[in-house]
Formats: C-alpha cells, sequence, structure tokens
C-alpha cells in the first residue's frame, strides 16, 4: 500500500502507512496471543490464544490424502480443548510448507512448495472455521519463473514471498516476489549471484543467489533472507539426497542484507551449511537476528557493528555437529533472553539462553519425539507448540514417522505436555507449521478505517 502524493519518496510512503497501519491495530486490537516470529507489521499480542492452526501435508493412504488447513482449539477453558475442531481440504498434495498472516491479520497466506499454489484462507469471518477465499495458481508465469512460494510474510498492505528455486534448472537460484494482501502480483527481487550481485557487495566467498526465510527490522531499514537448497534436492527423498554428492553440493552459504524500503540487496554474507529460519531481536536496542544452519548446525548471529555495518558470526554449536542433528525450526522468546533450537534427526528441542547474543549458552534439552520440526512460542513464553513434519520424502519411515501436534508449557526450568494430538491416527497426515488464531482479536477492527486513514493523508 503506497501513497500516490509526489510529495513522499517510495520508502516515505512505506513507512507512512506501516505507521499508520501499526496505530489503528494497536489501539483497537484486543490483547491475546500470538508466536514470536511474526512480522512486526503486525499489532502484537500477548494473553492466551484460542486456536493453532495448523498446514498439513497430505499423506497417501491417510484420509482423503489432501492437504488441509487443521484448526485445534487450544483455549483450556473451552469445552473442545486440544481438539480438533475443523479442517478444511484444498485439493490434492502440493508439498504444504509455511504460511503468514497479512498485516490486517484477515487473511492467511499458505504455499505449496511442489504445485507453485498459494492458498488464501479467510480467517476473521469465523475464527474457529477458516474458509478458502482464494488460490493463486500461476506464481510461476506471473513471477519470472520463480519456483517454491516458502516464506509468506506480511509488509504494509502486501505480502512478501520467497522463493526456493526457478523453473529453469529447478536449482536454488530464485527470488523475493512482492503480492498486495488483495492477491494482485507486483513485483520480483531476484537475489544477487556472483554473475549479477545486483549492486551488493560480497563480503565472502558465496552469492550463490539461493533463498529460504526474511524478515525485517524496520527501525534500521534492513531486511535479511537466507538460503536452503532448489526442487531438485527438496523434493528428492532424503536418504537417497545424502548420498548423492553432487545433491549435497547444492545447498545455500548465505544471508542477504537487502534495504527494506527500495529493496535493493546490500550486502551478501558468507553463513555456509545451509541457513534456515531468521528471528529478529524485539527490542529497539537489540540490533541483531539469529539464524540456524541445518548441515553444520551452528547458531549464526547477524548483528550491526559499531560502525553500523552488518555482519555474521558463528556463535555456538547444536548438540554435536558431527552427528549431523539437523537443525530446523527455531523461536526466539519475546524478551530475547532464550532461541528455541529443534533438531530434526534426534526429535530434541534445546533451550538456548541468549542474553549475550554473542555467547548463546544451551540450558536445556528435551526430546519432543522421534521426529520434531516447528516450533511456535507464545508471546509470554509460557507456552511451546511442537510438530513433526519437515518434508514429505524428508520424514522418516515407519514407526519414527510420528505426525503430531504437542503443546508443552514452560515454568522457565521444565517443559510439561498438556496435550497431543496424533495426526495420522486423526487421519489428517503430516502436521507442518503453526499459526495462532483468536475471537477477540477481530472484535472492532476495521482496517476500512485505516485505508481511509491513508486517503486522507495523500490528499493533503
Amino acid at each position: 500500500m503506497y501513497l500516490s502524493n509526489r510529495r513522499y519518496g517510495s520508502w516515505q510512503k512505506t513507512l507512512l502507512a506501516s505507521v499508520l497501519s501499526a496505530a489503528t491495530l494497536l489501539l483497537t486490537a484486543p490483547v491475546q496471543a500470538d508466536e514470536t516470529c511474526q512480522s512486526p507489521y503486525m499489532a502484537k499480542i500477548t494473553g492466551q490464544e484460542d486456536f493453532v492452526y495448523v498446514w498439513t501435508l497430505g499423506m497417501e493412504g491417510v484420509g482423503d490424502e489432501q492437504d488441509k488447513l487443521v484448526t485445534v482449539d487450544v483455549n483450556p477453558k473451552s469445552k473442545n480443548y486440544g481438539k480438533v475442531i475443523h479442517s478444511l481440504s484444498v485439493g490434492g498434495r502440493n508439498e504444504a510448507h509455511h504460511s503468514g498472516f497479512t498485516d490486517d491479520r484477515k487473511y492467511l497466506w499458505a504455499g505449496g512448495l511442489d504445485t507453485n499454489k498459494l492458498f488464501i484462507f479467510d480467517v476473521h469471518t469465523d475464527p474457529a472455521k477458516p474458509r478458502l477465499s482464494r488460490v493463486i495458481k500461476n506464481f510461476v508465469g506471473e513471477t519470472g519463473g520463480v519456483v517454491g512460494p516458502h516464506t509468506t510474510y506480511a509488509l504494509p498492505g502486501r505480502m512478501m514471498i520467497t522463493g526456493l528455486s526457478n523453473s529453469k534448472d529447478h536449482g536454488g537460484r530464485t527470488a523475493l516476489v512482492e503480492y498486495s494482501n488483495k492477491g494482485k502480483y507486483i513485483t520480483t527481487h531476484w537475489t544477487p549471484t556472483d554473475g549479477d550481485l545486483r549492486g551488493a557487495v560480497k563480503s565472502g566467498k558465496y552469492a550463490d543467489g539461493y533463498g529460504y526465510d526474511v524478515r525485517v527490522l524496520p527501525r534500521r531499514n534492513a531486511m535479511f533472507t537466507s538460503s536452503f537448497t532448489g526442487w531438485s534436492n527438496y523434493m528428492m527423498d532424503f536418504g537417497k539426497m545424502l548420498g548423492d554428492a553432487e545433491a549435497m553440493q547444492h545447498f545455500g552459504n548465505t544471508v542477504v542484507q537487502w534495504n527494506l524500503h527500495t529493496r535493493q540487496p546490500k550486502k551478501v554474507m558468507d553463513v555456509p551449511g545451509a541457513p534456515l529460519e531468521i528471528r529478529c531481536a524485539w527490542n529497539p536496542n537489540h540490533n541483531y537476528c539469529f539464524t540456524t544452519t541445518a548441515l553444520t548446525s551452528k547458531i549464526w548471529l547477524i548483528y550491526e557493528d559499531k560502525q553500523g555495518q552488518w555482519q555474521s558470526k558463528a556463535v555456538a554449536d547444536i548438540g554435536d555437529p558431527s552427528k549431523i542433528p539437523l537443525p530446523v525450526d527455531i523461536s526466539i522468546q519475546s524478551d530475547d533472553n532464550m532461541l528455541w533450537v529443534n533438531t530434526f534427526m534426534d526429535g530434541k528441542t534445546r533451550g538456548f539462553d541468549i542474553s549475550d547474543p554473542f555467547h548463546p549458552k544451551q540450558v536445556f534439552a528435551q526430546k519432543i519425539g522421534a521426529q520434531v520440526n516447528m516450533v511456535s512460542s507464545s508471546w509470554d513464553g509460557k507456552r511451546l507448540y511442537y510438530t513433526s513434519s519437515l518434508l514429505a520424502n524428508w520424514d522418516k519411515k515407519g514407526q519414527d514417522n510420528e505426525q503430531y501436534l504437542k503443546l508443552y508449557h514452560w515454568d522457565g526450568k521444565q517443559l510439561k505436555q498438556q496435550f497431543a494430538i496424533d495426526f495420522i491416527k486423526a487421519k489428517l497426515g503430516r502436521a507442518h507449521q503453526m499459526r495462532f488464531g483468536a475471537y477477540s482479536l477481530y472484535a472492532g477492527l476495521n482496517t476500512d478505517n485505516s485505508l481511509a486513514k491513508l486517503a486522507q493523508l495523500d490528499s493533503l
């Protein structure tokens, strides 16, 4: 959402829009709960969530075999606490992966890494029963060949979407893509490579052009992307890929710093070993983010130095890197003191004290299941939700292919399980990613008001 008045530059328009949107949400939105990895452009809400929406992969021989959005009631005062109350199938198996709300939190965008479809769910009309409002089927064509829509991340009036691959060779070269909240394609920003740095500075050995996650620090005019691998690898059987020396050469080794307002890539930093999720600090005086590397099992700090330059530094090991525990999802607590790190191969979650971001210390570890992937923390840090599925062809086989949603309470010393849902027994499929919902989140919320205020400003 940009203002058209010529007196404003593009970054100023974006800033004005975000400030007004955030102010409107903060004034009208009640206090509820949210995971700590959401966009700062959305209102921060801090109490008890009502629902968890689980983006779920269809599984052959299980239920209707389709990908679906599963709604679980997680309010302990509800008679349906810990139960599935709604399931919405979307047709076929698309390699359901990540999802994210629009800045007004009315819609949840969810992507399929294989079919490249984007599913847009209305979660505000009836938060207990989301409905599918639109499916974008021409993502590859209109974006200029981007494949594998991964992170769907809220910016003012639009969604920023990371790709994992491209239609030319199905390798890791990819881009960032912008859509309006209503689903209109806006533009594509290709990630810098050695052959096309696009004005960025290459600070190390790598400029691979790969992509995975995206996060922003608006106060520093900074956006960061991490890197993973292309379609040819993430759709391959995991065991086969590990034994394919050529395939193992095709993983990302970079984090890119972008100018948030202009979308100009500024610096390509070496972070070898496939950096996945990025989580940025919440304190306005903390100018840093964390990522973890799947193949080298390290925590990396992306930080602004005293000269105002962004740097990358490996700051801790996760488990025994020689055993490749495969760090996957991470979640930063809202007080910036704890980082939760999941490792897929051993099924463990680990808590790292990050009060000194340059020297994280593991203070807790617990096995969640035979395999574990995603972790979502409530804003108060007291509730941690876990799901199991990584990718359809990467999940474990046989009895170790556990598929679940589990809730734990954290008292600062122990994790205590509250409930668990077996997604295979419930005939739902592979539980992947979670997002939180609440009835009262939308009470009195009128984004048309926000749009009207922006229109008034634009006419001045």
